[in-house]
């Protein structure tokens, strides 16, 4: 048997941020240039910096203020990487605000975001809204609300009276399953035991599934999964899924919603079920290993393993790990061989845009905070 080497290769120039010192200080008017691999949007720097953290090869960010004047951009949050794990250049830049990632530092998965920000908007991801006598309130609702990860309220004193007190509580997905799945001989793919899709719920339940059925129609997003039970803790995790399809041999989960019937149909390679509300959904489906099922991408690096069990025990003690792939010996490149790649994504809330907007109120919910966390106003 093969010895196990640790370590003998990286895919990814994020592991190298693994031997870098922990560094959370945030350099104000000094930016990174180039060396960009994807932006988003934040509230601010703070979370630019924990988008930048949970990013899979993110070693270091830059941020556009609300008072950067060049052009219109504002709240840019611009996630970069180098093979060095350092910046190429720093350069002075009013109205930005760059830093570096925190994994190698001990940070909590799920960071506790308390700050609100006046005058900024979070616009669309709605699927709820509410009249609430102050910001406050909306964000208590936001916090109870198992679905709300952001909100945006709308003041008393804004120009449009007739949506005036009005609280819009936002869902984006924030759950850590593959970005793509695929069928590939040769692999196995699986999660990480302490991976969690489902809110904790004291209450537990069984999920409900109508096997070689296909509910057609209604759909109104499909994303990839590896197996039913995989789908229907999706369909759990959006709050307007009322039913969900999974199709076998496309490995695609169809979301769908109507509140006033389901239309059911005999198929052969679908299986279709219903969402849990409020409860817990048995997690035992996330400990399977897939055959012959490949999550390309969102790599944070590789190591040799003996075999796929031994894969799925590192990824576990990974920290950063919350699924994986292993290549077996039947792999058809024998180069990728009993690799085992380790992956991520990002799991926050992150907003799908922010803009500026006078007399509204935005924030997170307090879900992730300790109890009794008190919000704060955030540099606007």
């Amino acid at each position: 048997m093969r010895t196990y080497l640790i370590l003998v290769g990286l895919l990814s120039i994020c592991s190298l941020s693994i031997s870098q010192e922990c560094n959370s200080r945030h350099l104000v008017n000094v930016d990174f240039p180039g060396t960009d691999i994807t932006s988003v949007y934040s509230s601010d720097a703070e979370h630019c910096q924990h988008m930048c953290t949970q990013h899979p090869s993110c070693l270091f960010f830059t941020f556009i203020r609300a008072d950067w004047t060049r052009d219109n951009r504002h709240f840019y949050c611009y996630l970069k990487s180098t093979r060095s794990g350092q910046p190429n250049s720093q350069t002075p830049l009013l109205g930005v605000t760059s830093g570096f990632s925190l994994k190698p530092c001990s940070t909590d998965p799920q960071p506790c975001l308390p700050k609100v920000y006046p005058n900024m908007d979070f616009p669309g991801a709605d699927y709820q809204t509410l009249f609430t006598a102050d910001y406050e309130e909306c964000q208590r609702a936001c916090t109870q609300e198992p679905a709300c990860q952001f909100f945006t309220y709308v003041n008393g004193v804004f120009s449009t009276e007739k949506i005036r007190y009005k609280c819009f509580l936002k869902f984006r997905w924030t759950v850590s399953t593959p970005p793509i799945v695929t069928a590939k001989v040769g692999l196995v793919s699986g999660f990480s035991h302490k991976t969690q899709i489902n809110r904790n719920f004291n209450t537990a339940c069984q999920g409900k599934f109508f096997p070689s059925t296909a509910i057609p129609g209604n759909d109104i997003q499909t994303l990839p999964a590896a197996s039913p039970e995989h789908c229907q803790a999706l369909c759990s995790a959006q709050p307007r899924c009322t039913f969900f399809s999974f199709d076998s041999t496309n490995l695609n989960c169809h979301l769908k919603n109507n509140a006033n019937e389901m239309v059911t149909r005999a198929k052969e390679g679908f299986t279709s079920g219903l969402p849990a509300r409020f409860c817990q959904l048995d997690n035992s489906w996330m400990k399977v290993a897939h055959e012959d099922v490949d999550f390309p991408g969102s790599d944070i690096l590789y190591e040799l393993m003996n075999d796929a069990e031994q894969c799925q025990k590192s990824c576990d003690e990974n920290a950063n790990c919350q699924f994986y792939t292993y290549v077996k010996e039947n792999f058809i490149d024998p180069v990728y061989r009993s690799r085992c790649y380790f992956k991520r994504v990002i799991t926050m809330p992150a907003p799908p845009k922010v803009t500026k907007l006078a007399n509204v109120v935005s924030g997170f919910s307090l879900k992730n905070c300790v109890q009794g966390a008190l919000p704060t106003h955030g540099d606007v």
